[in-house]
């Protein structure tokens, strides 16, 4: 059994490193989908899936990490420490559930400390028909400019726009224009692209080879960056249906000790999004019946993270920047996604582990 600390990792090479050799311990097999790019210290890149439990399985939970790369650093730690526990794999197996492990599903944003692909994509903002025409953000329009100034840090002038605008729309509006996604400026943030991401792609494939036998599908997205440090909040993140926020309010709410929480109804601290990642697995598995829920640990201070993804973005668009400044941005990006401390990381594990937990016996009911 590895110890809490030990399951989560300092860099994604380590993380896919211990990742793979947990899931060779546990005589399990490994299919790697190879990125085209390579890591920020030329390592390979893949999204790693492994699956315990038989082919045929009827009944199957998804855990998935770093759909939002830098939110790997936590959501590698909780697939890690699952393949080391006995307890947990013994459980899944006596009530016939398959558990498929999703182990970076955005490995460049992972291994480059961004939270978007390497096409700029936002993942969580990237399942849409792109047939149709997509989401219209306008309130982004307004604050695409303010987000992203010439210069970093931002002047006195940006700042006092930035604080004009809250004052005037509230913090809630300042988030939700930013956060819930846009299509029309590839070089901003929350960009939902116009046409599927490598990840968005290579996902719908796994999905489909592993989800296509199974009759009950859950899945837990692991993420960070909202709500009070240390917190998981469970978000109902499938599509707009009674039943199943019903269902994910049964299976993981906890009598009311661990409630969920919706996109679709103003109770989560999420803003209400589009293009969501879950939507796209009734689409390749429609003969499922299809229970999502995003497991958001939170970090820092909402407004905090919100910089840091702006000085994040400006680094990408200011590739000549100090190396020094780079670092430091870097390093302010790892720390609103990723709380580098022992009690941390127990909170995380003990949180995501009852979810997991939770949803084989939802799966089995």
């Amino acid at each position: 059994m590895i110890g809490i600390a030990g399951a989560f990792a300092p860099t994604y090479a380590r993380a896919r490193t211990q990742f793979l050799e947990a899931a060779a311990t546990a005589g399990l097999a490994i299919a790697s989908h190879r990125h085209p790019l390579a890591g920020s210290a030329g390592e390979d890149l893949a999204m790693d899936v492994v699956r315990e439990g038989p082919a045929d399985a009827d009944r199957l939970l998804i855990v998935s990490s770093a759909c939002h790369g830098v939110e790997g650093f936590c959501g590698s730690g909780v697939q890690v420490f699952a393949l080391h526990d006995a307890e947990w794999r013994d459980l899944a197996r006596a009530h016939g559930v398959a558990v498929l492990y999703v182990h970076a599903v955005n490995p460049y944003g992972f291994s480059h400390t961004r939270r978007a692909t390497h096409e700029n994509v936002d993942l969580n903002r990237n399942f849409h028909d792109f047939s149709q025409p997509l989401p219209v953000n306008e309130a982004y329009r307004a604050v695409h400019p303010l987000l992203l100034p010439d210069a970093w840090p931002p002047s006195p002038q940006n700042a006092a726009a930035v604080a004009g605008f809250i004052a005037a729309h509230g913090a809630a509006a300042w988030q939700a224009a930013i956060t819930r996604g846009q299509h029309e400026f590839s070089d901003g943030l929350y960009y939902g692209g116009t046409a599927p991401a490598w990840s968005n792609r290579v996902l719908r494939e796994v999905l489909r080879t592993h989800g296509r036998g199974a009759q009950r599908v859950a899945w837990i997205d692991l993420h960070t960056g909202l709500g009070p440090s240390g917190h998981g909040e469970r978000i109902f993140v499938g599509r707009d249906d009674a039943a199943a926020v019903q269902r994910a309010r049964q299976w993981w709410g906890g009598g009311g000790a661990t409630p969920v929480t919706s996109l679709h109804d103003g109770t989560s601290s999420s803003a209400f999004l589009t293009g969501l990642m879950a939507l796209c697995l009734p689409e390749e598995c429609p003969q499922a019946e299809a229970t999502c829920l995003a497991l958001e640990f939170g970090t820092l201070p909402v407004a905090e993270v919100l910089d840091a993804l702006r000085a994040e973005q400006w680094l990408q668009l200011h590739p000549g920047a100090p190396a020094a400044q780079a670092r430091a941005i870097k390093e302010q990006m790892r720390a609103a996604f990723y709380t580098d401390t022992d009690a941390w990381k127990g909170q995380i594990i003990s949180q995501a582990r009852q979810a997991m937990f939770q949803a084989v016996q939802g799966l089995s009911s």
